[in-house]
C-alpha cells in the first residue's frame, strides 16, 4: 500500500497547486490539504516500517534532522537575519534525499517544515504548500546519479540547489496568486491556458524572481561548502543501517 499512498500524497499537492487554473479559484482548500497531507505522510512512514521500506533507526534519523531544520529555521526567523530567500533548511532535506531515496526525501522535506511550522509559529494557509514543494525538492535529489568524483558531485548538488532554489518560490507563488482578483471572480476559469501562463510569469518576473535567485545563491553555497561532509557523515550512518532482508528455502537444522 505504501507506494499507493506516496502516489495519492504528491497527487494531493498537484491538485493543490493546479486545480486553479482549469476550475474557478473559488475558496482556499489550505486546510483540508494540511490535514490529508500530513495523515498521507503518516501512512507512508507506517507503511514502510511494516514492510521493512524503512528501519525505526532510519525513521528516527528523519526525526533528529526534522527537528534540527527546525532549530535552524527559528534561528534562521528569530536570530539570523539572511538577505533575500537564502534559507539553510534546503541543505539537509536535499542531501537526504540524495542519500537515503526519494520518497525519504519527500517525507523529511514535508514533515520538516511542519515542525519548523510548530516551532516558528509558522503555521497559515501557505504551510501544505511548502510541505509539498519542501517535499519534492527531497524527492528530486533522490532521482540525482551518484557520481564517483567528488567535483562533479559538488556542482551536480549545487546545481540543484539552484534549480531548487527557484522552483521552491515559482511554486509557492501558485497557492495564493490566483487569489488576487479577490473572491466573486469567475478567473482564471475564463481565460486561455496560454494567457494565464503569460500572467502568472509576468507575475512571477515582477515579484519573486530576485528573491528566488538570492535563495538559489544561498543553496549552492551552502551545499558547496558543507554538502561533501555532511554527505560522508550521513553516508556512514547509512551504511550501518541498511540492512537486507534474504529468504531462503533453507531451514534451521537441514
Amino acid at each position: 500500500m505504501s507506494p499507493l499512498i506516496f502516489g495519492l500524497a504528491n497527487l494531493l499537492g498537484l491538485v493543490g497547486f493546479f486545480y486553479p487554473f482549469v476550475l474557478p479559484a473559488a475558496t482556499q482548500p489550505a486546510p483540508l490539504l494540511f490535514f490529508l497531507l500530513t495523515t498521507l505522510c503518516l501512512l507512508v512512514v507506517i507503511s514502510d516500517l511494516t514492510a521493512r521500506e524503512l528501519d525505526a533507526r532510519t525513521v528516527a534519523l528523519m526525526g533528529v534532522l526534522a527537528a534540527v531544520n527546525a532549530a535552524l529555521r527559528l534561528a534562521e526567523t528569530t536570530l539570523i537575519i539572511l538577505p533575500g530567500g537564502i534559507s539553510p533548511i534546503f541543505l539537509l532535506i536535499i542531501l537526504g534525499g540524495y542519500l537515503f531515496g526519494g520518497r525519504f526525501g519527500f517525507l523529511f522535506g514535508a514533515l520538516s517544515l511542519l515542525a519548523s511550522a510548530l516551532v516558528t509559529g509558522g503555521l497559515g494557509p501557505w504551510l501544505p504548500y511548502q510541505m509539498t514543494a519542501a517535499g519534492w525538492v527531497g524527492l528530486g535529489a533522490g532521482w540525482l546519479p551518484h557520481p564517483v568524483q567528488n567535483g562533479y558531485r559538488r556542482l551536480l548538488l549545487a546545481s540543484y540547489g539552484i534549480f531548487c532554489g527557484l522552483l521552491f518560490g515559482f511554486l509557492l507563488n501558485l497557492y495564493f496568486w490566483p487569489f488576487i482578483a479577490g473572491p466573486g471572480n469567475d478567473w482564471p476559469a475564463e481565460l486561455a491556458p496560454g494567457e494565464i501562463a503569460r500572467r502568472y510569469f509576468a507575475f512571477y518576473i515582477t515579484t519573486s524572481l530576485w528573491w528566488d535567485l538570492l535563495r538559489a545563491a544561498g543553496n549552492a553555497t551552502l551545499l558547496g561548502l558543507l554538502g561533501e561532509p555532511l554527505r560522508q557523515a550521513l553516508g556512514r550512518f547509512q551504511r550501518r543501517t541498511v540492512v537486507e532482508y534474504v529468504e531462503s528455502d533453507e531451514r534451521i537444522g537441514d
